[in-house]
């Protein structure tokens, strides 16, 4: 069975919608319904990747020769259309990767617009530096577009990602090959026909098919010259790899097992809200962002889990695209294992007690999609398996503590280090936790989603490099050249 589908479903390269090279397709679910097709997209591979990257290299030189101010204008007329078209791909959104369409697929469409709307706003500012040497020299610097940038972006929240990517290394100059989740696809070709209305052809081009096949010929394309890439911490290792050998510059955003810290003074049902939204329940818990180490001091922990469960047990966990629908369903079957297998692991643990959720219903209307409802585990160490690994799903493991050093410690204890959360009111220690943590984005007092402007990114094995600011634009997507000019001849 398939529901209709309107919108691309081909790769555009060179400003023409083409199949895949073998005539090879992809089939895109309803994660909300079992064995539902979407529509078919090319799988792609380095054929595909090879025309792509040529296109993209075919239309550098004017793109990177427009003055920024131009390259800028075009992006915020992209704004203006997506703002338009913005319910549109927040349905779009909702069907194909599950996040419910009120709480999460609407404001991921309205921050798309917003990072297109930053980033034409500050192409100007990829600007260099006189250097103050004396009247007999002239010493500057510029800074330059790298070339062909390849994106790779995952499944769970494919607009915003690209909105992290896209802009930054257009506004900069670059040209770009998207290669976007093959299970959620269809939204970026969306994204990418009203953007290709205001950009010259090849100047942005969409590459479908899976990691291994188009993903992989795009990293090792020699045609590349920067890869920027969203994903798993394990991918990411082997992308770096592939890097390593040609020297290639990379970005990484990848895995984080986020603490979320509540302090005695935050006993309140505005931080239970704000803890809710930091773990990403409205993905699924599908971020890497997501919260999902509770630490709670022991003075309060136990009325807090209960208002937390209260809270959580209130959600409606169904249709994505139904209005009343807070937490959607799961991206594919694999991840769905993938996350009962970690609550298994869960409930098997003898010291740890299953507060919320469990495992998915077997019947009734959730059964009929790769649905998981809120589940909760207290009595948790920081030790245990669903504490350490990232589960990349809607379950919060609640850790108790008592002494601020050692939660400091149990919260930097981990190879990621992505984001962290603090909720406390006195401001000085609320500021002295952030402080310590060992991560790239620290929100105090807030669950809430990035920022335009805002560097992010993250430390340890959470990737390199940051996104979504000016900062992020110039180091990911620019070079430096120095130039001295001897005015004395």
């Amino acid at each position: 069975m398939s529901e209709s589908h309107e919108g691309p479903t081909q790769m555009l390269v060179g400003g023409t919608w083409v199949d895949a090279a073998d005539g090879r397709t992809i089939a895109v679910e309803n994660p909300a319904r079992r064995g539902l097709g979407i529509a078919e997209v090319p799988r792609g591979g380095a054929e595909d990747v090879d025309r792509a990257v040529r296109a993209a290299a075919g239309a550098y030189d004017a793109w990177r020769a427009l003055p920024a101010r131009d390259r800028g204008r075009a992006l915020l007329k992209i704004a203006d259309a997506l703002e338009a078209h913005a319910d549109e791909l927040a349905r779009s959104t909702a069907r194909e990767t599950g996040n419910a369409l009120r709480p999460q697929a609407r404001p991921e469409a309205d921050l798309t617009q917003h990072l297109f709307r930053y980033f034409g706003g500050i192409a100007g500012e990829t600007k260099g530096t006189v250097l103050p040497l004396g009247d007999q020299l002239l010493s500057y610097t510029r800074r330059e577009p790298l070339g062909v940038v390849g994106a790779i972006i995952p499944w769970n929240s494919p607009l915003m990602i690209v909105g992290m990517k896209v802009p930054a290394a257009l506004a900069a100059g670059n040209t770009v090959v998207l290669k976007a989740a093959e299970d959620a696809p269809l939204t970026v070709l969306r994204l990418a026909e009203i953007a290709s209305e205001h950009l010259p052809p090849g100047v942005l081009n969409v590459v479908t098919g899976y990691g291994g096949e188009a993903g992989a010929a795009l990293v090792a394309h020699h045609g590349i010259a920067k890869v920027s890439f969203t994903g798993s911490t394990e991918v990411g290792r082997s992308v770096m790899g592939v890097a390593a050998d040609r020297v290639l510059p990379i970005s990484l955003e990848l895995g984080g097992k986020n603490p979320s810290i509540v302090f005695p003074d935050s006993d309140d049902d505005a931080t239970v809200e704000a803890v809710v939204t930091a773990m990403r329940f409205t993905r699924q818990g599908q971020s890497c962002t997501a919260g999902s180490r509770l630490f709670l001091p022991e003075s309060i922990h136990d009325g807090f889990v209960e208002r937390l469960v209260a809270r959580l047990g209130r959600m409606v966990v169904g249709d994505p695209s139904d209005e009343a629908t807070d937490m959607g369903a799961i991206i594919n079957a694999k991840q769905f294992d993938r996350v009962c297998g970690y609550i298994d692991s869960g409930i098997g643990a003898t010291e740890a007690t299953l507060a919320l959720g469990g495992r998915p219903p077997t019947e009734g209307p959730l059964a009929e999609g790769y649905f998981v409802e809120p589940t909760v585990f207290t009595g948790v160490s920081n030790d245990f398996r669903i504490a350490r690994e990232e589960i990349f799903g809607p379950v919060l493991v609640v850790i108790p503590w008592s002494d601020e050093r050692e939660v400091v410690a149990m919260a930097n204890d981990t190879h990621y280090g992505l984001a962290g959360f603090v909720f406390c009111r006195d401001l000085g220690r609320a500021l002295r936790t952030a402080h310590a943590l060992e991560a790239g984005w620290v929100q105090v007092n807030r669950g809430g989603a990035q920022i335009p402007g805002q560097p992010y990114g993250g430390y340890k094995m959470s990737g390199l490099g940051r996104e979504a600011s000016l900062e992020g634009m110039l180091d990911a997507f620019t070079q430096t050249k120095s130039i001295t000019v001897d005015l004395t001849g």
